[in-house]
């Protein structure tokens, strides 16, 4: 990964942001978010939907999925289980390339720029992460990401990106996929993210947690004691439950754009993610629609003029 070095007092600001930038996109995942089953990945989701089905519709967030999350030591994990109503064939052929999920992710606030890569080693992708304004390219903070098509067969898919190293002490960035087929055509799917911090990533969390962060909360109910009332996790929990949701969410847009005409898709994705979010403002509201419209509009554009140049 390049960090570019930044000179006078606003070095360790600008880098706090980005810690909190990364974070905000969830990108990596704890170890124990890729756990898998003995019995292999693809048997695991499959165990996971057929305990989960039932529950699917009736929770708070209006929408069938589920959300784990969970703290350690030097780690973090979020992850997600929900079904998208789109057929397996259809999500599992619009997520399996770095192309694809540039278009992912560039629904994100944080996410600047993003492109395709390849080397002898195999595929992968350039990840900019910076701000929620307007910001260059060469402002933001760059990570490699391996991309990896680890299983693909008529009823299983799973995507796996990884990155080693990150900014201010974090590394093991992991973000996995994994798909199957649904009653009704639909896709169940689980989506992960984790990643690791040493101490200096702790402290840069630990200053934007205690300032503009200090009042941003996730969406699990926690136990505040015999006397009060169950309260929204909050911390590094809150924040990863913030992205995991922003993820599953932009998954979710840019597969119901794709039953756009090819030259409105990019506009509907936008505008889908945006509504989606502000289902949940008290989690997710960062800034007003129009604000986000532009501000995307001229990163995906940006983002279109790389690839054909």
């Amino acid at each position: 990964m390049i960090v570019r070095q930044r000179s006078g007092g606003s070095r360790a600001l600008r880098a706090v942001a980005c810690c909190a930038a990364l974070l905000w996109m969830g990108i990596g995942a704890a170890q124990a978010a890729g756990a898998e089953s003995n019995a292999g990945p693809s048997a695991a989701l499959g165990a996971r939907y057929a305990l989960l089905k039932d529950g699917l519709g009736h929770n708070q967030f209006n929408r069938p999925l589920h959300l784990e999350s969970s703290e350690g030591k030097n780690g973090v994990r979020g992850e997600i289980f929900a079904l998208v109503s789109y057929p397996f064939a259809t999500a599992g052929a619009a997520l399996n390339t770095p192309a694809q999920w540039c278009d992912v992710l560039i629904l994100h606030l944080n996410t600047k720029h993003c492109r395709p890569s390849a080397d002898a080693q195999g595929a992968g992708l350039q990840l900019f992460i910076g701000k929620k304004f307007d910001q260059p390219v060469d402002d933001a903070y760059k990570l490699d990401f391996d991309y990896r098509v680890a299983a693909r067969t008529t009823d299983f898919l799973q995507v796996k990106l990884s990155a080693n190293e990150g900014p201010l002490g974090t590394s093991d960035y992991r973000i996995v996929l994994e798909a199957t087929p649904a009653e009704e055509g639909k896709t169940f799917i689980r989506l992960a993210y984790s990643y690791s911090y040493g101490l200096l990533g702790q402290l840069a969390m630990q200053t934007y947690l205690g300032t503009v962060g200090r009042s941003k909360v996730g969406f699990t109910q926690v136990d505040a004691g015999a006397d009060s009332p169950p309260r929204s996790v909050g911390g590094m929990r809150g924040l990863v439950e913030r992205n995991t949701m922003r993820y599953y969410l932009a998954i979710e847009s840019y597969l119901g754009a794709l039953s756009a005409a090819p030259r409105a898709r990019v506009e509907k994705s936008l505008r889908d993610w945006f509504a989606a979010t502000e289902a949940y403002p008290r989690q997710l509201h960062e800034m007003e629609q129009s604000d986000y419209l532009a501000m995307k509009r001229k990163e995906y554009s940006r983002q279109l003029a790389a690839v054909v140049n």
